[in-house]
């Protein structure tokens, strides 16, 4: 199981130092902000795609019901 959990603080805090040195502490608060745009656009997107899932399945179950 990895991904984005499996990095922990340690891992994010020294992610973190590393953006700091490369882009500087004046474009920190633009890289942080294009962050979390793209995972609200993310978040967004796979939440309607959990929607369209979920009405697939009760589409099916319907079908079912009535045969």
């Amino acid at each position: 199981m990895g991904g984005l959990g499996a990095i922990g603080v340690p891992g994010l805090v020294i992610i973190l130092v590393i953006v700091l040195i490369v882009f500087g502490p004046r474009k920190l608060p633009e890289i942080g902000g294009a962050v979390g745009k793209t995972f609200a656009e993310f978040k967004k997107s796979t939440k309607g795609l959990m929607e369209d899932d979920d009405d697939s399945v009760k589409k099916v179950e319907k079908k079912s019901d009535v045969s």
